[in-house]
């Protein structure tokens, strides 16, 4: 599924996988959700579409999620961002993000890198009178 011109931007920390996979255990879908941000300066490539993408592996199947496609600004800087939408058969493991592009960029300048699961709604209960 990965691109040749795929560009690793960020891994996901100890940490930040050990919050996602609890958050996952709360929902009988098993689904874990990501609010995901990229700033990123990429010199050279003005008006260039690119695509933010969550890499991960559920169990020992790869798998991937688009998160946001834009083109590079004329400053040669672009925000990438969105909610990831996991879907888990198995564990979660080797989450990345990562930039896809039609051309291999030269250098990557990550300003910001924002991961952060969402939190599960609590259950409702309607009383109705």
């Amino acid at each position: 599924m990965l691109s040749n011109h795929d560009q690793l931007l960020h891994a996901l920390s100890t940490p930040q996988l050990d919050a996602a996979r609890k958050h996952s255990g709360n929902r009988g879908n098993r689904v874990v959700e990501l609010e995901v941000a990229a700033w990123l300066h990429l010199p050279g490539l003005s008006n260039l579409p690119v695509s933010l993408i969550v890499s991960y592996l559920d169990g020992d199947q790869s798998r991937e999620v688009p998160i946001d496609h834009g083109r590079i600004d004329p400053q040669q800087r672009i925000l990438l961002s969105g909610v990831a939408r996991l879907p888990l058969q198995k564990a979660l493991e080797g989450v990345e993000l990562r930039l896809r592009c039609a051309v291999v960029p030269h250098s990557i300048k990550v300003e910001d890198i924002f991961v952060q699961p969402i939190e599960p709604a609590p259950s409702r209960q309607l009383n109705i009178a």
